[in-house]
């Protein structure tokens, strides 16, 4: 058995059933309760980063929440995760990220203290400082949440629901990493990079923003490739036909994991997007520039449905006319 023997249907149903995916489901639901217009906001709910007009210039603001479980299984890598995460949501944006808070709560001061390296790690790297934040001390439980503040022209943001049918589908993916030894559905292809190498890759991203090269984009996040994609298709309200054998992947058998498991992964350092046919050459060539794998993987379409194709075989993962995956 290799990685290569995998169906569009054992993917899918891998995907649907993944908690990266599945718990994204109740986001809907408390959108609704918590929605107020806003003059000032241009973009909210469904973006990696909530868009703020100051004059010309967006304040780029999002906050992301690292599972218990992987404080539980390596606290320094759920502290450096918790700001890269944070980091890529601005990124994923166009925008340039400033600073960040935090609240950490920590049933020990040696967990406490093996997060906080862990974000001060990735703040060193990526050069966005930590300014500030609350603590819990001595909790029965663990949990590490951060805040992130960026910046953009408001001309150059890039969107997560402005895709269009005909776009490319392009995915960039850092292959050069490894699986995590304490979480096997993260790839790390960050903590052995030096600061400058980072910092490069991730700026890709506000270059494009700045070239107006891309339709839509999104940091692949805890959902994976396919997930990450469902949530850009879903927000655009348009479908996609995604070539499961296009998307990037490094040696899977030499490294034990299969196909099913790698698009469930969180990459580390990973982008999906669109873009005009003509844009192509340009963003994978930008990404490849740095050390990141970047190619076509589909096509979006009108048809509302999320489908994967591998040579002859399809199957529909998602229909978003009768189901979505944050339901906003």
């Amino acid at each position: 058995m290799t990685a290569e023997n995998y169906t569009p249907e054992s993917v899918a149903d891998a995907v649907r059933k993944y908690d990266g995916v599945r718990r994204k489901q109740t986001i809907g639901r408390l959108v609704r309760e918590l929605h107020i217009d806003n003059t000032d906001v241009i973009a909210s709910y469904g973006e990696d980063a909530a868009v703020i007009q100051n004059g010309r210039t967006a304040l780029l603001l999002a906050a992301d929440g690292i599972w218990n479980k992987l404080m539980e299984a390596d606290p320094y890598w759920a502290g450096y995760c918790a700001i890269l995460v944070n980091v890529h949501d601005i990124a994923a944006m166009g925008g340039r990220p400033v600073a960040v808070v935090d609240v950490l709560s920590a049933t020990s001061d040696e967990l406490m203290t093996e997060v906080s390296r862990g974000m001060h790690a990735a703040a060193a790297a990526f050069d966005v400082p930590v300014v500030g934040g609350h603590l819990h001390p001595d909790t029965p439980y663990n949990v590490i949440d951060v805040a992130i503040l960026g910046v953009a022209e408001l001309e150059n943001i890039i969107y997560s629901n402005t895709a269009q049918p005909g776009d490319a589908i392009i995915a960039a993916i850092d292959l050069n990493g490894r699986v995590h030894p304490s979480t096997p559905l993260n790839w790390d292809s960050v903590t052995m990079k030096a600061p400058e190498v980072l910092r490069t890759q991730v700026a890709i991203m506000k270059d494009l923003g700045e070239h107006h090269h891309l339709t839509a984009g999104k940091d692949i996040s805890n959902p994976g490739v396919i997930g990450t994609l469902g949530m850009l298709i879903e927000a655009s309200g348009v479908g996609a036909v995604v070539d499961l054998t296009a998307i990037p992947h490094p040696a899977l058998d030499a490294l034990g994991i299969s196909f099913e498991q790698w698009v469930r992964m969180y990459p580390g350092m990973g982008f999906i997007m669109t873009a005009h046919q003509s844009q192509v050459y340009a963003v994978c060539k930008k990404f490849r520039s740095v050390g990141m794998a970047a190619q076509v993987i589909g096509t979006v379409n009108s048809t509302k449905q999320l489908a994967l194709v591998k040579g002859c075989q399809e199957t529909v993962l998602f229909d978003f006319c009768a189901a979505g995956i944050t339901n906003i």
